[in-house]
């Protein structure tokens, strides 16, 4: 499960909403510093180009680190179109992917799901929000329970109503 994760974080830049990236810089460049067994991969995090959204001022201690500069899907088309950059990846930060997911900027999404509930939380799909379709491109479990799941956007989306649905579906 430790290579899948560090999969997801393996791009030329990683985006991040202020939140996750406060948390990330509080406990990866120690991670590095310690030298245990995730030090090589604190160390590839701390070489990326982390842009950060946020509409405050930010000051920055972890390397390579920057706020970015106006707004969040001007900025994102901007970084897609640079042919310097292979992938931007983005961990959390839930807020930047619902824009980029409604803005269908998002090439993939990548899901842990764990076999546990919070019992509260931010949500990734927020009540009343738009609709997203998306389409399962992989599914991977784990021993541990937790399933890795990748979904893209679905161009295709099926069309017609739930009422539509329970229609085909044998009445019991």
């Amino acid at each position: 499960m430790g290579d899948a994760v560090a999969g997801t974080h393996d791009a030329d830049v990683m985006l991040f909403g202020r939140v996750t990236y406060d948390s990330f810089a509080g406990a990866w460049p120690e991670r590095e510093t310690a030298g245990g067994e995730d030090a090589a991969f604190a160390e590839r995090l701390g070489d990326v180009r982390k842009i950060v959204a946020s509409r405050s001022p930010m000051t920055f201690s972890w390397r390579n680190s920057e706020q970015l500069q106006g707004e969040l899907i001007d900025s994102v088309k901007a970084l897609k179109q640079d042919r310097t950059i292979r992938r931007i990846a983005i961990s959390g930060s839930v807020s930047v992917v619902r824009q980029l997911l409604d803005t269908a900027l998002l090439d993939e999404l990548h899901l842990f799901v764990h076999p546990a509930t919070a019992g509260s939380g931010l949500r990734l799909f927020e009540d009343g929000g738009p609709a997203r379709y998306l389409k399962l491109t992989s599914c991977r479990p784990f021993e541990t329970g937790v399933v890795y799941l990748t979904y893209a956007l679905d161009p295709n989306p099926p069309t017609g109503s739930y009422e539509d649905a329970k229609q085909t579906l044998p009445q019991d």
